[in-house]
């Protein structure tokens, strides 16, 4: 049965690769092409920001309660969470490119120790945005071949990890709302 679950898991290990790769290049390209820009007649979507604040808040959210369905061994429960966090971070990450790619960028305008408290945050923020794409994607492909022994054990970094990044975006957010203009 593990051999089959290993075998099942392998299948998915070259998307794995693939989508760890061209996600983060694909928005830090698309980051730096803002359509007004280039001439579009596009109007900024500078409404987008406290959405998908709202969105970090909830996908945190939603991998606590997740947290809490398997502590309780509700599978199900679990797995119909876990889903939901992974699309709130696709829906996320849809709405945070298309705000860049239409509005100009807003730069923090805190001073003294809380400068480097919001770019500290900001910076872990995003070096774990990206690194904990390919940890949600094993432990996800680990959990759907039936591999839960393998599944634990990464899940205990990947949860963390996800909680924080989640966490941390808000943050970020209240952080710099004040600058929007």
């Amino acid at each position: 049965m593990e051999n089959a679950n290993l075998a099942a898991e392998k299948k998915y290990n070259k998307w794995i690769v693939f989508l760890s790769i061209i996600i983060p290049l694909v928005v830090a390209a698309l980051f730096g092409v803002n359509l007004r820009d280039l001439g579009f007649d596009v109007e900024p979507l500078t409404f987008l920001p406290p959405i998908y604040a709202t969105i970090n808040g909830l996908t945190a959210l939603v991998l606590i309660i997740a947290f809490w369905a398997i502590r309780n061994k509700n599978i199900v429960l679990h797995k119909n969470l876990m889903t939901t966090a992974i699309g709130c971070s696709v829906v996320f990450l849809i709405m945070y490119v298309a705000y860049h790619m239409t509005s100009n960028s807003t730069s923090y305008g805190g001073e003294g120790v809380m400068r480097s408290v919001y770019f500290f945050i900001l910076i872990t923020h995003i070096i774990l945005s990206i690194v904990i794409i390919p940890f949600v994607l094993i432990t996800y492909v680990r959990a759907i071949t039936n591999n839960f022994e393998r599944h634990k054990k990464i899940a205990r970094i990947t949860f963390p990890m996800w909680l924080y990044v989640a966490i941390s975006g808000v943050i970020v957010y209240i952080m710099i709302s004040p600058y929007y203009a």
